[in-house]
């Protein structure tokens, strides 16, 4: 799958990965073959990937503050969930945050969730075959897998 057909898929999102917007996506997905479903993961990995960087993950979440009024950090989780609400906004976004990292930092906010876009190509492939589908990709999304983003917690 080429980036332009991933992006094209993630518009039909509207810019947000809620429940109803990422299961209509993989609907779409599914109807497509296989081996699309397969690109869609490698490439949607690829793009959490990228932005697995140390300048995107200390940002503290925006709308929150610890008790003491400090700024509140990211978990690993709430870092993925950002990282899939900035790729559910499309390329525009997802391009624009390398360039201005305060452009990555309001998806940090609670009121955004990428969590569901996760499901995506699992959903896809389920719908395709009826089965589930334990899938590897090249890229590990998980976040601090991207040693070149986090290059002080190499060891």
């Amino acid at each position: 799958m080429t980036w332009a057909d991933f992006w094209a898929l993630i518009a039909t999102l509207n810019g947000e990965a809620t429940e109803e917007n990422c299961h209509r996506l993989a609907e779409e997905l599914s109807r497509r073959p296989v081996s699309d479903i397969v690109g869609f993961a490698e490439r949607h990995a690829e793009a959490l990937y990228r932005l697995d960087q140390e300048k995107f993950g200390t940002l503290p979440v925006i709308d929150m503050t610890l008790r003491d009024g400090s700024p509140f950090p990211q978990s690993s989780d709430v870092f993925l969930y950002a990282r899939c609400a900035v790729v559910a906004a499309g390329q525009t976004v997802w391009e624009s945050v390398f360039f201005d990292v305060d452009k990555f930092a309001p998806y940090t906010s609670t009121e955004y969730d990428g969590e569901w876009l996760l499901s995506v190509p699992d959903k896809a492939y389920e719908l395709a075959t009826g089965k589930e589908w334990d899938r590897l990709t090249r890229y590990c999304f998980e976040s601090y897998s991207n040693q070149d983003g986090w290059p002080y917690l190499q060891g």
